[in-house]
């Protein structure tokens, strides 16, 4: 927990309040675990059977549930510097459009509908790393930290509360 919040509901938090409709979270392994103790608002929750085969796996779990939408934000809930303002600031060119932090693009990410054939093609742990190498990017200050480790979480703690 970072502050009075799991990451995963922080994350679903941010983007209800970024004005994003629907939020969909992928789980993959210990997913009935996470559904137990999370408090996930409205999302709607899929599940990737395959998450042993990486990130790209949960992307096209969750784009393929995407109908009538302009675009998407990919976004991970390990991530506790994304705020609404960012995810917000990422869809207003309208076109692809990553985070830029520690002198690299990542995620979160915006995609118009017209990259979801691309994301759709994705496999393997590196996600969308490659559909962000010539997009536009905004900055996203602490972006870098991404709790992995009791070292990540206590930085985030110290930063973010």
């Amino acid at each position: 927990m970072v502050g009075a919040e799991i990451l995963l509901e922080r994350s679903v938090r941010v983007a209800h309040e970024a004005g994003f409709s629907p939020v969909i979270v992928v789980l993959g392994a210990s997913a009935e675990s996470i559904e137990a103790v999370c408090a996930l608002r409205d999302a709607e929750v899929l599940i990737n059977d395959n998450w042993s085969e990486g990130m790209g796996a949960s992307v096209r779990v969750g784009v393929g549930a995407l109908r009538d939408v302009d675009g998407c934000v990919l976004t991970t809930c390990d991530m506790p510097a994304v705020t609404a303002a960012h995810l917000r600031s990422l869809v207003v060119s309208g076109e692809v459009t990553g985070s830029m932090y520690a002198g690299r693009r990542g995620v979160p990410a915006y995609f118009p509908a017209t990259s979801f054939e691309d994301l759709m093609k994705l496999q393997g742990d590196a996600g969308a790393k490659d559909l962000l190498r010539s997009a536009r990017c905004v900055a996203l200050a602490d972006g870098e930290l991404d709790v992995d480790t009791i070292e990540d979480l206590k930085r985030a703690r110290a930063l973010f509360g």
